[in-house]
């Protein structure tokens, strides 16, 4: 026996202190997320001077080049504020001083009303929300792979948004196409209302879809058509058209939306080498124009009316010219878009989007790059946060679990962080001493329940038991978690006459044949 271990054998069992009570209660973990606000500091990718030289080349180009506006209605509203208005080639050249007018009256902030008041959200400073992705044609799961989507697929998406706090708002999700496009939104806007109790999207398709989805909003709700006014229920995505064009149904609903007090969200698409100047600053500055262009005509329409500034600024693959997503030039553009957006003191709308065509691990890693350029640059709400995938094209359920995770990371990583006397533990570090372990002692057992994040997808067990369990991917579980959600779904309960005043009125445009969109 050598003496080190002859001396531990004598050696008197070391008292422990015993823990004193937790100086103050310890709160349970929040799995809420209903409220997220960013507390970082936002990263920038330009200086001041940088951004100021960007607004004003955006400005030079309205006034110098101006863009091309197809709506002949929006055409007028230019005109009669006093913009350069050509009428034959429908090219409009916006003074200065109209932008400058038009960026005084629009609100920095506003609210937006859910139908379950605890889940209303305010636009604006560092609040952040998330949407689902919205409007891909085809949707895809593991067993039966990639296919047209279907009012069900959308049906089941909403009912997904339902269950996970971390998404705030709706989305189009993906396009019903077994319902003819002139009812469609009368079902998709119902089916929000009714499976949901959050914040509804609908697409500016035409005055006529426009009027229909806010009528059944309006009952929902069970206000006046005055009152509907006068707050925010709703609100649609505006696509410029890049490079310099605003097609007409875009044009229509950013002006339907103004008189409404509805706010849209002026997003024009800029693919750096195809619309737009193969350089980050050129394809910012022309978006940045274009959506001022954008803004100018809502605050015409209706001076006060609540607008974002929307952006989605990306590359391609120069080989290629197919657009790519998640790429650093993509996370660059977004940390410049928030500057502009904080330049013009306006909300910011930015998205999680990737190229690849399978939920696997490109898909996280462009995602997880997009999260860290919308997040950290200061968005204020991300669309497609959950469920996009193959640049658009298709909305995936296990993708949508894979993207809450990441969301939910993101809501615990904005949570504050403690530094009490009790936080600090050093009671724990006396009990348990040199060389013993935090497993069993008071301060642990205290708060081992809410003291991590609790994973809803990751696997944090050993290979062995991971390898027992059928070595199931991140992928797989996603499918299985996507699946047990929706049996466990619960529909929202809703008044049976708001219930009857929705079926009725959709049932009455249906058999007056819908409103087809505009073209």
């Amino acid at each position: 026996m050598t003496e080190s271990s002859d001396t531990t054998m004598r050696r008197a069992p070391r008292r422990r202190p015993a823990a004193p009570a937790p100086a103050e209660p310890v709160p349970e973990r929040s799995r809420a997320y209903r409220q997220l606000e960013c507390p970082f500091e936002p990263l920038k990718v330009f200086s001041d001077d940088q951004i100021a030289s960007i607004h004003e080349a955006a400005l030079g180009l309205m006034e110098n080049t101006g863009w091309k506006v197809l709506s002949e209605r929006a055409l007028r509203k230019y005109e009669e504020a006093g913009a350069d208005v050509d009428h034959a080639s429908q090219m409009v050249k916006l003074d200065r001083g109209l932008i400058a007018k038009a960026l005084a009256t629009v609100p920095h902030a506003f609210d937006v009303h859910a139908l379950d008041p605890s889940r209303s959200i305010h636009m604006g400073g560092r609040h952040v929300s998330f949407a689902p992705t919205s409007g891909p044609p085809n949707i895809m799961d593991l067993e039966r792979g990639r296919r047209a989507g279907t009012f069900d697929d959308f049906s089941n998406m909403m009912k997904l948004c339902q269950m996970y706090d971390v998404i705030h708002v709706l989305g189009g999700a993906t396009e019903p196409q077994d319902i003819p496009i002139n009812v469609r939104h009368l079902d998709v806007t119902r089916a929000q209302l009714l499976l949901t109790d959050k914040i509804p999207f609908m697409f500016s398709r035409g005055p006529d879809q426009v009027r229909d989805n806010f009528e059944l909003i309006r009952l929902a709700h069970g206000v006046s058509p005055d009152d509907f006014k006068k707050r925010v229920y709703v609100y649609s995505i505006i696509n410029t058209n890049s490079p310099l064009q605003l097609d007409t149904p875009m044009a229509e609903g950013i002006m339907d939306f103004a008189l409404a007090g509805q706010p849209t969200v002026i997003t024009p698409f800029t693919l750096a080498g195809a619309m737009a100047p193969v350089t980050i600053a050129g394809a910012l500055t022309l978006a940045h124009a274009e959506a001022l262009a954008g803004i100018t005509l809502g605050q015409m329409t209706n001076p006060g009316a609540p607008m974002m500034y929307g952006s989605f600024t990306s590359n391609v693959d120069m080989k290629s010219g197919s657009p790519a997503f998640g790429t650093p030039e993509y996370t660059k553009a977004q940390f410049g878009a928030g500057q502009l957006a904080r330049y013009i003191k306006m909300p910011w709308r930015s998205s999680n989007a990737t190229a690849s065509n399978v939920p696997d691990a490109q898909a996280a890693y462009e995602s997880q790059m997009s999260l860290w350029g919308a997040l950290l640059g200061h968005c204020n709400f991300m669309l497609h946060a959950a469920g996009w995938l193959e640049s658009g094209l298709s909305t995936s359920y296990e993708k949508f679990i894979l993207d809450i995770e990441m969301l939910q990371m993101f809501a615990e990583v904005f949570q504050p962080v403690t530094a009490t006397t009790d936080d600090l533990g050093m009671s724990a570090v006396a009990e348990v001493g040199p060389g013993g372990h935090f497993f069993g002692c008071a301060h642990t057992m205290a708060r081992y329940r809410t003291a991590f994040y609790t994973p809803l997808v990751s696997d944090w067990r050993n290979f062995g038991q991971w390898t027992d369990d059928g070595s199931k991917t991140a992928t797989q579980r996603a499918n299985t978690v996507w699946k047990e959600a929706l049996r466990n779904y619960e529909q929202p309960k809703r008044d049976p006459a708001i219930v009857e005043a929705l079926n009725d009125y959709v049932a009455r445009r249906k058999a007056e044949g819908g409103a087809p969109p505009m073209t």
